[in-house]
């Protein structure tokens, strides 16, 4: 792909409402992100699957201060259904829906998904106490992403 069409691509992320823009061309695929933190915007460029010549050791996602790591809680593991940005509340001043040490039912809210600008609700997928929440607020979120542990 031609290096002045992926800068403009880039500006296009950077300078948009969108968080996220996938094009393919041919065998060449590239992904842009900008992760909408408190942090500077980042932009990730993916290249052609046909150019990757050895696996790339991904770090695990940091968890949460004063909470487990994942491999120390034992529980029903709640994985992120779809890529997009996790949001704990409602809005931005709203009360968490869960907090850790809470008891939840299944079918109550835990969190919501923003992908496409489209808000969805996480549920619980079975009863009992919230032991772990693995993702930071406002945090992107991989389709299968460990989000909380419920024992």
């Amino acid at each position: 792909m031609d290096l002045r069409k992926l800068k403009t691509l880039i500006d296009l992320v950077q300078n948009s409402g969108i968080s996220e823009l996938e094009i393919s061309e041919g065998e060449e695929k590239i992904r842009i992100a900008k992760h909408l933190t408190a942090a500077p915007a980042t932009t990730v460029v993916s290249m052609p699957v046909a150019a990757a010549a050895a696996p790339v050791a991904v770090a695990p996602a940091p968890t949460p201060a004063g909470e487990p790591a994942p491999s120390q809680v034992d529980g029903h593991v709640v994985k992120a259904p779809m890529v997009g940005t996790f949001y704990r509340s409602s809005g931005p001043d709203a009360a968490p829906f869960v907090e850790v040490g809470k008891t939840v039912k299944a079918g109550d809210t835990l969190c919501i998904i923003e992908a496409m600008k489209l808000m969805n609700e996480i549920e619980a997928e079975v009863s009992g106490v919230v032991k772990a929440i693995q993702v930071e607020n406002g945090q992107a979120v991989e389709y299968g992403q460990p989000m909380f542990v419920i024992g």
